[in-house]
């Protein structure tokens, strides 16, 4: 007789009937909401912990653990918290834990890179019982958006630098044990204050690195969900498997090409055009991602109050005529093989980043451009990409780019490398006061008009290139039903989720 073969070690489902298995690529870097800052971690603290405000559709917040919130002045947020909360040890949940959370991050109490989220707050205070009081050194429309599901999580007052090893929060799900490379056990917490229609009593966050073997896990039923953790391939190939089905929906996180502008030939802007018009968007959607995509033309998630609208924008439709005609009238004449400009795209290992740069090296060289790829594993590759050694590269912006605030992070002349995320050194005054003015008035309508500016002088001088939006995969057994993806591809959804 044959042992077990599953990586995940054997169960029978009939002594675990109440538990779902969840495959992840990677243990996550801490369980403590102030401090972790991967994909796993924000995916399991959402179902562990509580944020203040929740995003909805558009993006816009909605009240969760805060009911109302109201503005005196500029420099002063006070949130009115929800009554009757607890945390999983049953300790109520009020004014001075939320105060605790922000304090902790900013006064030194926790070294971590989420401090940076809450650089303009001066110190968070408990009014009373239900109220919190932040001040701010200086108006910071972002606040919200730091204080909402995916990014934050209340924890107890006094919760200190230990506290990811046992964390409690006020989720659906409590946290039971954690092992590294191996596994992250929840279970349901029955009171949960929001309530659930889900029944679903243990999580088992199973860590499996290997996409091919994840795959297989599906395939055996020894795991049962894998959210965008197996190829597309594999996606197709999974859906004719008995017993397993698919749930694709639009998501939000957004690939981008990145250009270095400080040297030629990529700073001027009609080199980097001609690679847009060079570039067939649509045909890489269809052929990379099988048509779960949608080609972009922002870095803002479509359908959220601050994007412009297409007709808005500079736009790129595959034309390489038009782009060898941008590279002659830059002065770039083509040579006897046709070749009018060289360029050197570098990649990480990952493979569909790869496979995305040797498509493009082909689209380019119809317009003259002949492209270099150097790839190398991650660390080495993204080390490079902070120091600006590059002439371009493909990377994702997940959740960041929700907030319109990643125009500051991503474009403004202050946010170059190590204090920000402006790896191409691209500079515009006019830029610069649009994003300052945005990230500090109150005025809806007067923030999305300087957001739509701003997003009208980066699609014609294109710094960057927002590619597409590939969808969330949510590959699941038949045994769980009432799966409904959101835009993140977080984990929110196994709150409601029935398994039988």
């Amino acid at each position: 007789m044959l042992g077990c073969l599953s990586v995940l070690g054997c169960h029978t489902r009939s002594d675990d009937a109440g538990t779902v298995v969840v495959l992840i690529e990677s243990s996550p870097n801490s369980l403590d909401p102030r401090v972790g800052t991967d994909a796993q971690a924000e995916k399991i603290d959402g179902l562990i912990f509580d944020a203040l405000v929740r995003k909805d559709e558009r993006y816009e917040f909605k009240p969760w653990l805060a009911t109302s919130w109201e503005r005196p002045d500029a420099t002063t947020w006070v949130f009115h918290l929800r009554d009757g909360v607890r945390f999983q040890d049953g300790r109520p949940l009020g004014a001075e834990d939320v105060a605790w959370t922000i304090n902790s991050m900013v006064d030194g109490t926790l070294i971590t890179a989420k401090g940076g989220n809450f650089a303009s707050v001066q110190t968070a205070r408990a009014k009373d019982r239900l109220t919190v009081e932040v001040k701010m050194k200086r108006a910071d429309e972002s606040l919200l958006f730091n204080l909402s599901d995916g990014l934050f999580g209340v924890v107890p007052k006094g919760s200190g630098r230990e506290f990811g090893r046992v964390p409690v929060g006020s989720g659906a799900f409590r946290f039971v044990s954690a092992e590294q490379d191996k596994e992250v056990v929840l279970e349901r917490v029955p009171s949960y204050w929001a309530g659930s229609r889900g029944n679903i009593e243990r999580l088992r966050l199973s860590v499996v690195p290997d996409a091919v073997t994840s795959a297989l896990e599906l395939r055996k039923h020894s795991a049962d969900v894998a959210v965008n953790v197996v190829t597309l391939d594999m996606v197709r190939a999974l859906e004719r498997v008995p017993g397993l089905k698919d749930e694709t929906g639009p998501g939000s996180p957004v690939m981008y090409m990145n250009f270095n502008v400080t040297a030629a030939p990529l700073n001027d802007k009609r080199v980097r055009q001609a690679v847009a018009f060079a570039m067939d968007r649509k045909a890489i959607v269809d052929a990379l991602w099988l048509g779960r995509a949608r080609v972009a033309d922002t870095l803002l998630p479509p359908g959220h109050w601050a994007a412009a609208a297409p007709g808005e924008l500079t736009q790129y439709p595959h034309d390489p005529a038009r782009a060898a005609a941008l590279l002659e009238a830059a002065g770039y004449h083509a040579d006897k093989d046709g070749v009018r400009l060289r360029l050197e795209m570098k990649t990480s290992t990952d493979e569909t980043t790869r496979l995305l740069a040797e498509i493009l090296q082909q689209q380019l060289r119809a317009a003259g451009i002949a492209l270099t790829l150097r790839s190398s594993e991650f660390g080495t590759f993204y080390a490079d990409v902070t120091r600006g050694a590059f002439q371009m590269y493909a990377l994702r912006w997940i959740w960041s780019n929700e907030d319109p605030d990643i125009f500051h992070y991503a474009f403004a002349t202050s946010q170059m490398p190590p204090v920000g995320g402006n790896r191409g050194r691209y500079s515009n005054a006019r830029v610069d006061s649009l994003l300052a003015a945005a990230a500090t008035t109150p005025d809806v309508s007067a923030r999305r008009a300087d957001y739509v500016e701003v997003q009208k002088i980066l699609a014609d001088e294109l710094p960057a290139i927002p590619l597409w939006y590939p969808n969330n995969n949510i590959v699941h057994t038949d045994r769980v039903s009432g799966i409904v993806g959101d835009g993140s591809g977080s984990f929110d959804f196994l709150r409601d989720a029935v398994v039988k």
